[in-house]
């Protein structure tokens, strides 16, 4: 017995009240998978340039993969959109129950295309392949946890920060324990006056040929160097690894090590939590520990974000400061960032202290005052701060917290890996660690590594999981289909794929993203990092340790070179052509790319697509 096939897309015009159900041209599901390249090409398509993010013509895709409900590790979604935030492209992607529910309520469509605006506060419910608008009423202006619980069936929501458009809101599921996190996916939903879906299903139930498959790559997994770090301590024990190498942010980026790291780190959540998120699974997830007003799931982001990034060296505080994130509907790196922003800034005289008075860095009850400010926008600097650090530093004039692309980066500092400043600066999405990680094996091989290996680890970085994330696998459990892109997978529910189209699928849909970007004036001087970054680190093992800014310019021409691009960062038509991409009027192509520093006519300059597969490996010590 073969599973359905996923051919459709539901269109929701929330403006006009109607769903209609499409089917997906054929060669968009062969060349573009699902999920993440999905999206993209819809986006491409339907989207002009200069699109307003939070207005009625933005689309909102919320994705499932051809694979979705079967896979092993946690079944995830993809929120497809324009960022408010940055104004680029967006993905973000979530795990748990909601995924699940998606995938088994809609087993020939690809997910829900959203578009226009709601009259009235609306949720949206999907229940055996139909969809139905219903008035939110009283649930707009609750937060996350109490939306959940107020609706039946697995829920994707957002809280006050996504109904008032903070620019970095989430859209969260099961209470609040995973959200689409980055880039304001949920601000585009409450601009749509879409305060939730709701969907009644249960997750597919996989014919014995895949439920085989699911368990020979959950053990394979399991004995996996990613499955045994997930399993010993999830993503709490970045915080350690950071601190160990000494790129961990802390105190808004005046530092590389936190001297009180172990007590947010991964010891201090063993000893706090009540338990693992999924206690039955071989692999568990993350730590789920008290809170006030319940529990919380802090991830490394968390910790590293709200805790070093803060100066707060109290992990039951951070505990908290995380899951007020969490009912608020807010990503925690971005609101970390912000009030770090906000701290620095005071003590710099570029704002009035009597907006944020007593602040300092360690003080989390001052932090937790300014996240409520923010997600409500209930004081001036708390809607200043709304709208993102790259947005308050213009208004402001305060240069202290950095941005790429306007979005704030994570925690790991560059300074003390070049590869991710790399990797940072040619982000599609802006200042993104989860694209490419070279840090977790340059941190070790510092003074061995080339500009050839950075750019070669994190372009084949970007294309697998370009790949991986249109087939929307769990971002750690999938790393067991870096191998062979998930051609077996895909061979066993009828679809016919090599790892060589895949690769190319990878590279396809990262090309597709840039002229998406492109056609909306990004170019060279967006692929950049602030110049704090030429301040040498001033601690830690990676002290005395700048961004070179010639030799990062050098870096970003080999990065070019290898994509078949031109100098200042725009694709050729010849690689379009090559890849079988077609670019509209309004996205200016380059003539010719950049090879080694000068222009060429070739774009033979691809990257094989299976360099950097192994950067997945977390924290490996080996070059």
């Amino acid at each position: 017995m073969s599973p359905p096939v996923r051919r459709d897309v539901l269109r929701v015009d929330l403006s006009a009240g109607t769903v209609t159900r499409e089917r997906v041209p054929d060669d968009w599901r062969r060349d573009f998978l699902g999920g993440k390249g999905l999206g993209a090409r819809y986006l491409y398509e339907e989207l002009d340039a200069g699109t307003d993010p939070l207005g009625p013509d933005n689309r909102l895709a919320l994705l499932l993969g051809p694979l979705s409900g079967y896979l092993p590790g946690e079944s995830r979604y993809a929120a497809v959109t324009k960022s408010p935030l940055t104004g680029a492209f967006l993905d973000s992607y979530s795990g748990g129950s909601f995924a699940d529910a998606l995938a088994g309520a809609l087993p020939e469509a690809f997910g829900l295309l959203i578009e226009g605006t709601a009259d009235e506060p609306t949720v949206l419910t999907v229940r055996n392949d139909e969809v139905t608008l219903t008035e939110a009423g009283d649930l707009w202006g609750a937060d996350t946890v109490d939306t959940d619980a107020a609706l039946d069936g697995a829920v994707a929501c957002i809280g006050p920060a996504g109904e008032r458009q903070v620019a970095y809101a989430t859209i969260a599921c099961d209470a609040g324990d995973h959200h689409a996190g980055r880039g304001g996916a949920g601000a585009v939903m409450g601009a749509k006056r879409l305060k939730a879906v709701a969907v009644h299903s249960d997750p597919p139930d996989p014919p014995p040929a895949l439920a085989d498959l699911r368990d020979r790559y959950g053990a394979a997994y399991r004995d996996d160097d990613t499955g045994r770090w997930q399993a010993a301590g999830e993503t709490v024990e970045s915080v350690d690894f950071a601190n160990e190498v000494g790129v961990l942010s802390t105190r808004g980026w005046q530092g590389g090590r936190f001297e009180d790291a172990g007590d947010i780190g991964v010891e201090a959540a063993r000893e706090a939590t009540t338990g693992r998120e999924n206690a039955d699974d071989a692999v568990p997830g993350g730590f789920r520990v008290d809170v006030p007003d319940g529990d919380s799931v802090p991830r490394g982001g968390t910790l590293m974000s709200l805790g070093a990034g803060l100066g707060i060296d109290d992990f039951d505080a951070v505990a908290r400061l995380g899951a007020a994130c969490d009912r608020l509907g807010m990503d925690v790196i971005s609101a970390g960032n912000a009030v770090a922003w906000a701290t620095r800034a005071a003590d710099a005289g570029a704002i009035d202290p009597a907006l944020d008075p007593d602040r300092e860095f360690g003080d989390a009850d001052a932090a937790e005052r300014l996240l409520s400010a923010i997600a409500t926008r209930g004081t001036d600097l708390g809607d200043t701060l709304a709208d993102g650090v790259a947005a308050a530093r213009e208004r402001e004039g305060a240069d202290a917290v950095p941005t790429v692309k306007s979005m704030e980066l994570p925690a790991y500092d560059p300074r003390g890996a070049a590869g991710m400043a790399l990797a940072y600066a040619t982000s599609d999405r802006g200042g993104c660690h989860r694209r490419a990680r070279p840090v977790e094996r340059e941190a070790f091989a510092r003074d061995t590594w080339t500009t050839a290996d950075r750019v070669r680890t994190v372009i084949g970085a970007q294309n697998v999981r370009s790949t991986l994330w249109s087939l929307v696998v769990d971002d750690f459990a999938g790393e067991t289909m870096w191998e062979d892109l998930g051609a077996e997978w895909l061979a066993a529910v009828g679809l016919d794929h090599d790892p060589e189209s895949l690769a190319r699928a990878g590279e396809r849909i990262w090309t597709l993203v840039r002229l998406f970007n492109v056609r909306e004036g990004f170019d060279r001087a967006d692929d950049s990092l602030p110049s704090l970054f030429e301040d040498p680190l001033p601690d830690g093992p990676a002290a005395g340790r700048t961004v070179d800014r010639e030799a990062f310019e050098a870096m970003l021409d080999g990065y070019y070179a290898a994509r078949g691009w031109s100098p200042d960062g725009r694709p050729t038509a010849a690689l379009v052509e090559r890849l079988g991409l077609v670019a509209d009027d309004e996205t200016p192509l380059a003539e010719v790319a950049v090879t080694a520093g000068r222009e060429s006519g070739s774009t033979d300059t691809a990257p094989d697509d299976g360099t950097g597969r192994r950067d997945h490996h977390p924290h490996s010590r080996e070059p």
